[in-house]
């Protein structure tokens, strides 16, 4: 079982902060990372990742800085939101190459197993350019799959998926929490996060505003509870309506 800890990480882009003094801890099973969009979900995904190094404070993995650190990676799966795939390529040669990327001893039976996780056996063979928004983003789950990692970080991981996709891949997410694995995943939409997380983790303007299991943070968004400021997350009272 790994342990994510962010503790007190900001980032910026010039002038622009992106991050803003963010403090928490992502422990074994699912965490839903909540906000709209440009509210710094993908750079913090990014930070946990290896990345982007933080401006200031630290991200760690089981106590070890992930930045410029390799044998933390290996430890990481991630889907990004944007698509790195080459179009070429089958689904299975790209898997392939990943999982001889990662020195995996037997490459071809480890991208055998990923795509079966995923359920794009059938379609494997066929080039990536070929694939729907949907397939290209298990195609990415399997990916980020086939070295077995302890912590798989995703960044808005349904989109452009068909309800029985969404479905599917939902289910396999609470499968993987439920192994005891460390899941991160973003979204914008709380319906989508509430049907896989157990717990929620509320960012907006890249501050942490909230944190705590979908029943209290849809409480506190229905009375506008949430505080908006730097530091650690905090619920105040209701603002007037």
């Amino acid at each position: 079982m790994s342990e994510l800890r962010i503790d007190g990480v900001s980032r910026w882009y010039g002038n622009v902060v992106a991050v803003n003094n963010i403090t928490m801890t992502i422990g074994p099973g699912v965490t839903g990372l909540l906000g709209p969009n440009g509210a710094g979900k993908s750079t913090l995904i990014h930070l946990m990742s290896g990345f982007l190094a933080p401006s200031t404070g630290s991200v760690t993995l089981d106590g070890a800085k992930i930045w410029h650190n390799p044998e933390v990676y290996r430890k990481i799966g991630l889907v990004p939101e944007r698509e790195a795939l080459y179009d070429a390529m089958s689904g299975w040669k790209f898997i392939e190459a990943n999982a001889a990327l990662h020195g995996l001893p037997e490459p071809r039976e480890a991208a055998r197993r990923a795509l079966e996780t995923v359920e794009m056996t059938e379609a494997a063979s066929r080039p990536v350019g070929t694939y729907s928004k949907g397939m290209k983003q298990r195609i990415k789950m399997a990916s980020a799959l086939v070295h077995d990692p302890s912590v798989l970080l995703l960044d808005e991981p349904f989109n452009g998926m068909d309800p029985r996709q969404r479905l599917q891949l939902m289910d396999l997410i609470r499968k993987i929490g439920a192994e005891g694995r460390t899941v991160l995943f973003s979204s914008h939409i709380l319906e989508e996060v509430e049907q896989v997380a157990s717990h929620i983790e509320v960012v907006v303007s890249g501050r942490h505003a909230a944190s705590g299991d979908f029943r209290k943070i849809r409480r506190l968004m229905t009375d506008r509870r949430i505080a908006m400021r730097s530091g650690p997350a905090t619920t105040v009272r209701s603002r007037p309506r």
